[in-house]
């Protein structure tokens, strides 16, 4: 998928680049949700909301994405769709159903939630290789004793302690870029 094209197509609403966008990724937005307890028209709702989330911040010149166009924009689907799930909790039930949280501020959300994430997964990419490869065996969950059997390292406590550094120097990476201040603050 070309990002320029796509990014272009959204900005002056060129069908034929947006009906693209949809027959590419909607199969796999939609069976993203439905395998996360959604529905079709679940779907529907978060491709809208994210086709007009990146048409607003692709209007920003200085904009640009650095991944795929599809990787980023099923990041943009998956945020949505947490917060969606999120966001039924703060719904009451009488015999209607009144949402507590407006359009605008749900759209402006999303687009924090994505730029707390772009830094985060630029400032993971600038660490070191090793730190980068332990810390994705970690957010995936692979247990200690297995880290340390693929790395080659001499026990569990190794793993925590390198995983602690490495943790670190993301954590003061983020920490010290402009952007984490403006961010933190939202």
């Amino acid at each position: 998928m070309n990002n320029e094209y796509f990014l272009q197509s959204l900005i002056n609403g060129d069908n034929k680049g947006v009906s693209k966008i949809y027959k590419e990724l909607y199969p796999k937005i939609r069976g993203y949700i439905l395998k996360s307890d959604g529905s079709d028209d679940d779907a529907k709702d978060i491709m809208q909301k994210a086709l007009i989330q990146l048409s607003v911040r692709a209007q920003d010149p200085n904009f640009s994405i650095t991944s795929s166009f599809e990787g980023y924009f099923m990041t943009i689907c998956k945020n949505l769709w947490r917060r969606e799930i999120k966001k039924t909790k703060l719904r009451v039930t009488n015999d209607k159903v009144f949402d507590l949280v407006n359009e605008e501020l749900e759209i402006a959300m999303s687009i924090y939630e994505q730029e707390k994430w772009e830094l985060f997964r630029e400032k993971l990419n600038d660490i070191s290789t090793n730190c980068r490869e332990l810390l994705k065996l970690f957010f995936e969950k692979v247990s200690y004793k297995k880290i340390a059997e693929v790395k080659n390292y001499a026990s569990e406590n190794t793993v925590k302690q390198r995983i602690f550094k490495c943790k670190s120097k993301l954590k003061e990476s983020i920490q010290s870029d402009i952007r984490y201040k403006d961010l933190k603050h939202f």
